[in-house]
């Protein structure tokens, strides 16, 4: 493990360089930068930038892996994968904290990048996150979902805790100015009208086909079986694929089928605590989406 600034980074995809790179990077005002915890949908809109961008063109998604398309700014791979890539704009991704970042984005010209904020239900993070660790060869894998949701509701795991990251992120007072905020549940009731709302931000206004076609080739069952998206491609030695899909379920409210009455309860309990001086609404559950036209 790596600790830097406060927080726990895996050690294999983290060096103090490489962070100290990430928090110092010289970003440009055309600059696109995703940013979110683990599994809070982050996957996702690397595929709706790309799409975007591409005018609903799927031949970048299919040929070029999302790690290349949008490189993690904290990754010791990061300044070889910038150098190789031709996309404009340059598109990034990051976990990082707000209080480590925010410096770096708050002098011109990185106060003009364009920062998209994904966030997700914590109690659905919370399973998404437990079943990357067995997966993830360069994560701690814990024995039970009891253990990992102490260390979860504790923020005593990699990337820190859940609640500082949103609030750090959303609060207005420190978060960008020019910050979208786009949640997992958005994308999945509603990925057409995701899709419009990031593309008005990003200001590459699209025309109804290219909407369509970047809903086809962003939905969650397209990218699951796309081998640019899914991480079927990394090795073993980073990625166990006996041992679980990077793409599970994708479902809103999974939660329910892990959780049991007493950590329901122990999490309701926690998560009033933590958050009680942060407005965001939550969505817990599926819920019905609209109908189409």
């Amino acid at each position: 493990m790596e600790s830097f600034g406060g927080v726990l980074f895996p050690g294999g995809l983290h060096t103090q360089e490489s962070l100290k790179l990430a928090v110092d990077f010289p970003f440009r005002d055309t600059d696109v930068l995703i940013v979110s915890y683990p599994k809070s949908g982050t996957t996702w809109m690397q595929e709706i930038i790309t799409l975007i961008l591409g005018r609903g063109d799927p031949h970048l998604s299919h040929t070029v892996p999302n790690w290349a398309r949008a490189p993690w700014l904290e990754h010791h791979y990061f300044a070889e994968l910038q150098e190789a890539s031709s996309t404009q704009p340059r598109v990034f991704t990051t976990h990082l904290p707000n209080h480590l970042l925010v410096p770096a984005l708050q002098e011109p010209p990185g106060s003009n990048v364009k920062v998209i904020y994904v966030s997700r239900n914590p109690k659905d993070v919370a399973v998404s996150f437990y079943h990357f660790h067995k997966l993830a060869v360069f994560l701690p894998e814990f024995s039970t979902f009891e253990e990992f949701l102490h260390h979860f509701l504790d923020g005593r795991l990699c990337y820190g805790s859940w609640f500082d990251h949103i609030k750090g992120w959303t609060d207005q007072r420190r978060a960008p100015s020019n910050l979208l905020h786009v949640t997992y549940e958005e994308m999945s009731l509603d990925l057409s009208g995701t899709i419009q709302k990031v593309s008005s931000y990003l200001r590459r206004p699209l025309v109804e086909d290219e909407v369509n076609s970047c809903v086809k080739h962003c939905s969650f069952s397209s990218m699951k079986v796309n081998k640019m998206v899914n991480y079927s491609l990394v090795a073993k030695d980073i990625m166990d694929h006996s041992k679980g899909s990077f793409m599970r379920k994708g479902k809103v409210g999974d939660w329910k089928t892990m959780f049991t009455e007493e950590q329901d309860e122990y999490f309701n309990s926690v998560f009033k605590s933590k958050m009680d001086d942060c407005a965001l609404d939550f969505v817990w559950e599926e819920q019905q989406k609209p109908p189409q036209d």
